[in-house]
């Protein structure tokens, strides 16, 4: 089935992915959502440096918000700071170095961050997808590490923060990949059975799902959404799917179209109209993550989603506070 289910999923993707998937859904968008002053209002993007983070960062400093550009590589980060300034004469963007894949890191700097800064909108976009299986300093699985935990720690450590800001919100950049899966909390370092990068990638994108509902549901005072960016051309789409990116390089989407609905719903004031806890496919399809049952394709008879993630959201956050609990008692160089 889950050849099947991987199928109907990629043709799924060919219709509404894609460039033409964009260019089609974009004739219901209304441009007067996103033509707002943000100015006065924080706003922080991790894994900005380049792709879909850059291309938001770039967007809301356009709009006037002060930008915090959490980035991992200095040189990389210093050229996209200075590229957003130029392009857009907005001075107030602040660098962060800042190794998502490194909870110790992601803790000591939300510390600081929370004493020096005010934070509006946080927006999750940082991620990996290596393809061998690869352990971090802490002996963590580098996928899980940066998808998962680090969106974990950095959400859950600049909680307090936003609560204290007017019109909070937090959005994570998730992917369709996590269509085809169901969580699955028994084997979170994907030690069992052959590596498949792209799956474990899928199921730490699902795992962000689930962990946006259950924060919708803690956090009341925040706007929490979950969203597919769609098939774009980024430098990781690059490098870690070449053979996906040769297949469909002319047909994706640039990385200001793959970041429309993260700038929407960072900046619109009709994306908090709608509930928080909400997973994006576009500005006009939102679903709960325990609605995700319905057939894409039913002509074929075959559902795209495979069952409810109920029950599993609690031995999720479980299980990443007892990862958490160990790699804090370390100590590392």
């Amino acid at each position: 089935m889950s050849w099947y289910r991987n199928t109907v999923w990629f043709v799924k993707g060919l219709r509404e992915y894609t460039r033409g998937g964009y260019e089609s859904a974009s004739k219901r968008f209304n441009p007067a959502d996103v033509e707002v002053d943000v100015a006065g209002r924080s706003f922080l993007v991790t894994g900005a440096n380049s792709g879909i983070g850059k291309a938001t960062a770039k967007e809301i400093a356009r709009r006037g918000g002060t930008v915090h550009l959490v980035c991992r590589n200095k040189e990389r980060a210093e050229v996209a700071k200075e590229e957003i300034v130029t392009e857009t004469g907005n001075q107030n963007i602040f660098l962060h170095i800042v190794d998502i894949s490194n909870p110790k890191e992601i803790w000591k700097f939300a510390e600081k961050f929370q004493n020096e800064h005010k934070l509006n909108v946080l927006i999750n976009n940082a991620g990996c997808m290596v393809n061998n299986r690869e352990l971090t300093e802490d002996g963590l699985e580098k996928n899980f590490a940066t998808n998962t935990l680090g969106t974990y720690i950095m959400t859950t450590a600049l909680v307090p923060l936003l609560e204290k800001a007017a019109d909070a919100r937090v959005i994570t950049v998730s992917s369709g990949g996590m269509l085809v899966q169901k969580v699955n909390v028994s084997d979170l370092q994907s030690e069992s059975g052959p590596f498949d990068g792209t799956m474990v990638y899928a199921q730490n994108k699902r795992q962000q799902v689930v962990l946006t509902e259950q924060w919708a549901k803690a956090h009341r005072n925040i706007h929490f959404s979950v969203m597919h960016p769609g098939w774009a051309d980024t430098p990781a789409v690059r490098s870690s799917m070449p053979d996906f990116y040769e297949r469909m390089k002319n047909s994706l989407r640039t990385e200001a179209q793959g970041a429309d609905t993260v700038l929407w719903l960072a900046v619109s004031a009709e994306a908090t109209k709608l509930p928080s806890g909400l997973f994006f496919q576009g500005k006009e399809q939102c679903l709960t993550v325990h609605r995700l049952e319905i057939p894409s394709l039913p002509e074929l008879g075959i559902p795209l989603w495979p069952g409810r993630d109920e029950g599993c959201t609690r031995q999720l956050v479980q299980r990443i506070k007892a990862f958490l609990k160990v790699v804090s008692s370390l100590n590392v160089g």
